[in-house]
Parts: C-alpha cells; structure tokens; sequence
C-alpha cells in the first residue's frame, strides 16, 4: 500500500532500517541485559542474600507443580495449602498471596517445571520460554532486527523478573497472527494452547468468523478440547471443579477488594478504580471499551481495504484492551503489534510521525526505576515493579499508523462505531 502523499517517509527504501530505531533498539537490549545480570549477583532476582527464594509469582507455578508431582493437582487452587508449599520452597514466608488460578492444562508445564530443583526451573522457564517468542517476533519483522526488537521491548525485564508467563502468550498470540495467512491449520494450534489464558483470546472467534477464516476457528476448538480433556484424564474431574470453585473467591479478590493494587494493573476498568471510581463505574467503562474495540475489530477484518499487518497488530492490542484482569507482565502481547507496525514500516517506509510515536512505546524509564527501587525488594515486592508503562502509548500509536495508511476506512467506521475514536485514543476517556 502506497504511503499517502500528505506523510512523508523517513525510510524510502525498503528494508532500510532508520539509525535513529536501531540505536534505541540496542540501547534498550542493553538495559534488559545488564538489569537481570545485575539483579541477580545483587541477589534480587531468585534469591536473597541469604539463599532464600524471593517471593515473586513463578512460586506459585512451581508449588503448583510440586503439587501435582505429589499427587493432588486439585489441591494446587487451595490458597492456604499452595502458599504452605510456597513457604517451604522459599524458606521464607510473605503477607499476601500468589494463588494459582490457571485451567487445569496448564498443570501440565507447571509438573514439568517442578522436576527441577527451584532455581534451575525459575531461570529455565524465563529462558525458554523466551526462544518462541524471539523466533516469532524474528518471523513477523522477516529479517534480523526482529531479534534486537524482540529484546529491547521495556517489558522483557519485568517478565523475566517475576518468572511469568508473558514469553508464551505473546508467542502464542504472535504466532497465531503470523501463521494464520498461509498455515491456518499451525494457526488454530497456536490459538487453541492459548486456552490456558482464556481472556486473551475473547477476540479471536469474532475476528475470525468476520474474516471467515473458518480453518483457524474449528482447529483451534478442536485444539482447546483437546487439552481440556487430556488434563481432565491426566488430573481427574476434581482439578475441573476446584478450578470452578476458587475463580469466584479469585475474582472477588482481585477485581472487587483490590488486593493487587490498581497501580498494577493496566486495564482500563483498573485506572477508574485506581482514580477512586467505584466497581460499578469501572465496569461501566470496560464494558464500553471492550465493545467499541470489538466493533471495530470485526469491521477492520471484515474490511478488504486495510492490510493485514494492521488487522494483525490491531487485534494484539484489542486482545490486551477487553480484559479487566491484566497485569504488566501480560504487556508482552503489546511487543507483538509493535512488530507488526515495524514491519509495515521497513516495508514501505516510515512515516515522520510513527518513530517518534514508537519512542513513547519503549520508554525505558519504567523499568530504570523500578531498577532503582530493586534495594526495596526483597521487603516489599509491590514497590519494586513499575506501576505503569505506556500501554496507551501503543494502542495511540497503531492508531497513528492506522490514520496514515487506511484513513478513509477509518472515516466510514466512524459512522458505525461512535466510540472508535475513544479506542485508537483511550486517554481522551481521562482528558480534562
């Protein structure tokens, strides 16, 4: 698609990649490097300086797993009797809790973590769970920037930190939307293992069926089944009804009390209750995000005039924008429609305003302060982790694509989906 006359590029050639985003791109890499390097001889990643395990949310993975190397898999969604594991593993007890709250599949990598002893499974997990996502993101960028991209997004240094699981699900979600094109059958695969994390997936049914992408759609069912019934073979009905039984007491915790501070969370129904808005409102609002982002996803893959590039990185952020649950680590997602964008960029050039609007994306501050706070961890892990990175940013600024590259369609969306503006710019939603 040609670049319109009215946005000027600043990489007319292809596969030019612009210094000023390369140099950024090695900057940040750095960072991420030399944070984990010094976090852990600092002794606040994994251990303290006194051996014991930091408390973070990969315990819970492998107590969970512990457990279900021990015979009780259901036992995994009791709070008390998880973080008894949790305190013998890290020699060490916390206020709080990190509750397992995942389907019963996901028991699966947990055992299989839990074969190894508890820091070789931390490392190990962060390690390789971090491979599928480079080769994706090398894949959707189609050259050998998409590696350095991959590392230099903000994000992989508090994924890593926490030893969660935002490698996998944005390689899922990655690879879903590279796949689905010329492999909808690998495509649906991707989609159906992303079952483990259903919120994230809301979107894809009604993209897929507005596409008629009817392969992707019956695979990935078939996919999500499948595990399904394999965990329920594996770890008996009673890990199905215990998972049933604890998700209202989790979802009462987390999204009613506010036992995870709001500051944590990246949702918009979080920022009205971290703004002092009551439950009510909140929902009030995340409701209507999540129906303008839908509306305007289905007419976006519908659509025949926009490329699928921007369908693809517009859906990665809609994935992240309809969940009320969504923590940091989770802004993984966000690195996959950052990919796709750079990618429409070396193709045909970028435009003068989308790589300073990509700056905002990979501010690295969030993550040097939370470097700066790291002496606090080991007391306090919710004064260690940022509270907030530009997710706004991202979503601002594949809007700013979308307005360059496909401005027309856009114009007759707004005829249809009112709130569409209030979606590309979900800050005006605050805006005095």
């Amino acid at each position: 698609m040609a670049t319109p006359a009215s946005a000027p590029t600043v990489a007319s050639e292809r596969d030019a990649i612009p210094p000023a985003l390369l140099i950024a791109c090695l900057v940040l890499c750095a960072i991420n490097a030399s944070l984990l390097q010094s976090g852990y001889f600092a002794h606040w990643w994994i251990f303290d300086e006194n051996g014991l395990g930091i408390p973070t949310d990969f315990v819970n993975v492998w107590s969970a797993g512990r457990l279900v190397l021990d015979g009780h898999p259901a036992l995994a969604y009791d709070w008390d009797i998880q973080k008894q594991v949790q305190v013998e593993v890290l020699g060490q007890s916390y206020e709080g809790n990190f509750a397992w709250h995942y389907p019963p599949p996901f028991l699966f990598v947990a055992a299989l973590l839990a074969l190894f002893p508890y820091g070789v499974a931390y490392f190990g997990w962060a390690a390789v769970s971090l491979v599928p996502y480079l080769a994706v993101m090398r894949a959707i960028v189609g050259r050998s920037f998409g590696l350095l991209l991959a590392a230099a997004f903000p994000v992989v240094f508090t994924n890593a930190l926490v030893g969660q699981n935002g490698f996998l699900t944005a390689s899922l979600i990655g690879g879903t939307l590279y796949l689905m094109p010329t492999r909808p059958v690998l495509s649906g695969i991707c989609l159906g293992l992303l079952s483990y994390k259903p919120q994230y997936g809301l979107l894809f049914p009604l993209v897929l069926v507005a596409a008629s992408q009817w392969t992707v759609f019956f695979t990935a069912g078939i996919v999500a089944v499948l595990i399904a019934s394999l965990s329920w073979l594996a770890f008996g009905s009673e890990s199905w009804q215990a998972f049933f039984h604890w998700m209202p007491m989790f979802s009462q915790a987390f999204l009613t009390e506010g036992r995870a501070p709001w500051g944590k969370m990246q949702s918009i129904f979080a920022l009205v209750r971290y703004f002092g808005g009551t439950e009510q409102l909140a929902w009030i609002f995340q409701w209507i995000m999540s129906g303008a982002v839908a509306l305007l996803l289905a007419l976006m893959w519908r659509s025949r005039s926009v490329s699928y590039p921007l369908k693809a990185a517009s859906l990665a952020a809609g994935a992240l924008l309809i969940t009320p649950y969504l923590f940091l680590y989770d802004l993984m997602v966000l690195a996959i429609a950052v990919a796709f964008l750079v990618r429409v960029g070396l193709d045909q050039g970028f435009a003068r305003h989308e790589l300073p609007a990509l700056g905002l994306v990979a501010r690295p501050s969030d993550d040097l302060s939370a470097a700066r706070r790291a002496n606090r961890f080991r007391r306090n892990l919710d004064r260690h982790l940022p509270d907030r990175v530009p997710r706004g940013s991202v979503v601002a600024y594949t809007g700013a694509v979308a307005r360059g590259r496909c401005g027309g369609w856009l114009a007759t969306c707004r005829r249809f989906a009112p709130y569409l503006h209030l979606v590309i710019r979900p800050e005006l939603l605050f805006s005095s």
